[in-house]
């Protein structure tokens, strides 16, 4: 039986405490895991893993990473124990012509951007799981162009998830998670889905800092990335749907996007 093409997707996370919560922005990843074809395999891009060089994990038994701090224990007693998957580790490495992929053995695993999302939407961890870092030292384009060199996993049964978030300054955020977003945050948010429906992606990986509101909304690089790679992994012909749109904290765009 011929495997369908897996969708790609960007998921917003925001706060490690969406791990615990449901709201609607938890039901709408609860609601996409029962909707999507299974995959045999997920391939999640993060934005906790910041790296010199591109690496891939490549443990059979990833560890559950709490990579935070000042949370209710609650959240640090959280396991996801998925499985990984040295196989699609190597392919990974084997299918990317440049870079050099470099496996990580021990250090790494799955960090809440990837388990915070995932256990709503797989919450039997039953599916492999391998993240690819995001090599700091390189341009912004780098992101985006080995994103494209992932594309062709989507055949293979692999899920490809870009997890961080299109507006993420923390310096500007509100307690309270409900808070009405800045100005500058939503007339960002929305120039990237007017990019993004136009299919733009010139301009989402190389104008985005060039508004103010653009520089308020990215402060640093990390969680904007990811949606690079996903752009890169799309094709021309996937549909585009927006799984969730809204703030949380005034300040995090939870925008999540799904491409086929």
């Amino acid at each position: 039986m011929q495997t369908p093409r897996m969708p790609a997707l960007f998921l917003g996370h925001g706060s490690p405490m969406n791990a615990l919560e449901q709201n609607d922005f938890t039901r709408s990843l609860s609601n996409l895991g029962k909707e999507l074809p299974r995959p045999q395999a997920i391939l999640c891009i993060s934005a906790h893993w910041m790296t010199s060089g591109t690496w891939v994990t490549h443990m059979k038994n990833p560890k559950t990473i709490h990579d935070f701090y000042g949370f209710p224990q609650e959240l640090f007693n959280v396991q996801y124990a998925a499985p990984g998957s040295p196989k699609l580790a190597e392919l990974v490495a084997s299918t990317i012509s440049q870079p050099k992929i470099f496996s990580d053995e021990e250090k790494w695993g799955l960090d809440h951007g990837t388990w915070s999302v995932l256990r709503h939407m797989y919450p039997k961890a039953d599916i492999p799981i391998i993240q690819l870092s995001l090599d700091m030292t390189k341009p912004i384009e780098f992101h985006w162009a080995l994103g494209k060199q992932l594309s062709n996993l989507r055949d293979q049964g692999i899920l490809i998830v870009g997890s961080g978030n299109v507006v993420h300054n923390l310096r500007m955020i509100s307690w309270n998670e409900n808070a009405n977003p800045h100005p500058w945050a939503t007339e960002f948010d929305q120039w990237i889905k007017k990019k993004i429906n136009a299919r733009d992606f010139n301009a989402v990986v190389f104008e985005a800092t060039k508004s103010q509101a653009g520089q308020l909304s990215i402060p640093t690089p990390e969680h904007y990335y990811p949606l690079l790679y996903i752009l890169g992994a799309s094709s021309p012909s996937d549909p585009i749907e927006y799984v969730y749109e809204g703030f949380q904290n005034a300040a995090i765009s939870m925008r999540s996007i799904r491409f086929g």
